[in-house]
């Protein structure tokens, strides 16, 4: 939880600077996954872009906003959390599934249920969910494949380019190496 709680606050801080329009969240661990250090960290990159994939996802999530006056992320929980085919777990305020439109084997992806933009925006409750589902997603990995399991890991969250950004819906992918 103490880690979440550092990621809202350099979230903040980082995104708050004149020449920051994206905060990028992420891990990646295992040699495999580009990890240089065996012990478990994560990284904050502050850049004056948008990453290509949290920018086609802003996309899409205008469009559907647009088309349907709706959050794409808060319908699509919606639909998993009903339909359970693919959910993997969930707790009391995230659940994590393997989206249909899953590239990698494995890869997972966590929704939050209610519709906020960022971390920032996360009451207590819910960055204590947040970190429960992390840990048991990755220590679900772990158990799987019987290995401390390779992943990368990245929060997509509201651009901090200055703009309102309610279309956005905050998640988090995992992506296993097993192309």
């Amino acid at each position: 939880r103490r880690v979440i709680d550092v990621w809202g606050e350099q979230f903040v801080d980082l995104g708050a600077r004149e020449r920051i329009d994206y905060v990028q969240i992420f891990e990646n661990r295992g040699a495999t996954m580009g990890a240089s250090n065996p012990h478990p960290h994560c990284q904050i990159w502050a850049t004056s872009s948008i990453p290509n994939e949290p920018k086609k996802e802003q996309s899409a999530m205008r469009a559907y906003d647009a088309k349907h006056s709706k959050c794409l992320l808060c319908e699509y929980f919606s639909y998993e959390a009903q339909a359970g085919e693919r959910l993997v777990m969930r707790n009391q305020h995230f659940l994590a599934v393997v989206p249909f439109w899953a590239v990698w084997p494995f890869e997972t992806l966590i929704i939050g249920q209610r519709h906020i933009a960022d971390i920032s925006a996360m009451k207590s409750e819910e960055r204590d969910a947040f970190a429960d589902i992390l840990g048991k997603v990755t220590r679900s990995y772990d158990r799987l494949f019987s290995v401390s399991f390779p992943y990368s890991m990245g929060i997509h969250q509201r651009p901090t380019d200055g703009e309102s950004h309610g279309e956005w819906h905050m998640h988090t992918h995992f992506y296993p190496p097993l192309l």
